[in-house]
């Protein structure tokens, strides 16, 4: 029957440990511990590639000989992992003397304390023992950190912490394009103010008792206006909660991330941004487009059809590709303006409909009569608009 084992999580930083052994194996124990901000020193009578770096930038201590009585002395841990049988016994032997746990990496058996295999994500910690069995260890690691980085656990904080808000970009609308990061930040959200072209069925994901704030704006219709959505960040940063504010695409992509970062600034509110896949880009690739393409554009150029002034002089000369956020209603001012300013009529054009999600749709035609035809298809927003020569790659690539 396996013994029982006891497990504790270990504050290292600034203490004395001292690992005995100058091989792989070694080195791989000082790396976590100099990782942790252990007090580290070395005997061994020479040292493996990874230790010896580690030496020379001052990260550790290193004793360039054999082990000897007394090198314990003033340790709060000890790691052996010479190779040589009787080394690491004469080691064990003076750490239970000593009353000091020791870790051997030769023989778990003998140990009195064994290294487990860590995940680590942010400030969650999980050390998982099997048996004296590593390997198996380390691939249940491996699932637990998968799921620890993805917020596929539970990992809301149960006690009062200080508050601060994450600016999450969701990415062009499918679930499965928001990043790693984004998706562990809802995990951990006690707060979610969220954007009408946000990935929200990543809501039903959530635990209930998190709050979910509309901060939705259609093209005649604001649930909050920006200012209301910045208090609100602040209030309930400063209440004590976890804010995530999740948007479509981008954060700082006209999603006017950067006016709720200095927001939360102003208030001393901590603040993260963890960047989003924006639609400019993910939205045509989806629909077999490539923005840029070697021998017909090296160059882009995203617009906002909200801008009331672009300068479409300038517009209509430039060479590469142009893409167009949310410009179905202003499509046809748009291509009046960009032919008035002799753009060749006839310009690929194409409009990509509920990029990344299943009512995808691509309406294609040329500069002259691409907003008769989306007319025609009854086109509407949420679209990406792209002008230019890869606008035609659509039939091929999709």
């Amino acid at each position: 029957m396996t013994r029982p084992h006891h497990a504790l999580l270990l504050d290292v930083s600034g203490r004395r440990v001292v690992v005995v052994g100058g091989g792989p194996v070694a080195a791989r124990r000082a790396a976590r511990l100099i990782e942790d901000g252990a007090d580290v020193v070395v005997v061994a009578p020479a040292l493996c590639e990874d230790l010896a770096d580690h030496a020379a930038a001052d990260r550790l201590t290193w004793h360039a000989r054999e082990y000897a009585g007394g090198d314990l002395d003033g340790a709060w841990l000890v790691h052996t992992a010479t190779g040589d049988r009787g080394v690491d016994d004469a080691v064990a032997a003076d750490a239970e003397a000593a009353r000091l746990w020791c870790v051997r990496a030769d023989d778990a058996g003998a140990s009195s304390a064994w290294s487990p295999a860590v995940a680590r994500s942010g400030d969650v910690t999980v050390a998982v023992g099997a048996g004296g069995d590593p390997r198996r260890a380390v691939a249940l690691r491996d699932a637990v950190a998968l799921l620890l980085d993805t917020g596929a656990l539970p990992l809301r904080r149960r006690r009062p912490v200080r508050g601060g808000v994450v600016l999450v970009g969701g990415g062009p609308g499918d679930p499965g394009l928001i990043t790693t990061r984004g998706r562990r930040a809802l995990a951990e959200a006690d707060v979610v103010v969220v954007d009408r072209l946000a990935p929200r069925a990543l809501l039903a994901e959530l635990d209930p008792a998190v709050e979910v704030i509309e901060a939705g704006k259609s093209p005649h219709a604001h649930t909050l206006t920006q200012a209301q959505i910045n208090d609100v960040l602040v209030e309930r940063a400063q209440a004590g909660k976890q804010v995530v504010r999740l948007k479509g695409g981008d954060p700082f992509l006209l999603g006017r991330g950067g006016e709720e970062v200095l927001a939360c600034i102003e208030a001393g509110v901590p603040v993260e941004v963890v960047p989003g896949v924006t639609s400019a880009l993910a939205v045509p690739a989806a629909a077999g487009i490539p923005v840029t393409h070697r021998g017909l554009a090296r160059q882009l150029t995203i617009l906002s059809a909200h801008d009331a002034t672009p300068d479409w002089r300038v517009l209509a000369r430039l060479e590469g590709t142009l893409v167009l956020l949310m410009g179905v209603a202003q499509l046809p001012a748009h291509t009046r303006a960009l032919l008035a300013h002799g753009k060749d009529p006839g310009t690929p054009v194409a409009i990509i409909e509920n990029g990344t999600l299943p009512g995808q749709r691509t309406t294609v035609g040329t500069l002259a009569d691409i907003a008769d035809r989306a007319r025609e298809r009854g086109v509407g927003n949420p679209a990406v608009v792209v002008v230019g020569d890869v606008a035609a790659m659509a039939d091929v690539l999709a």
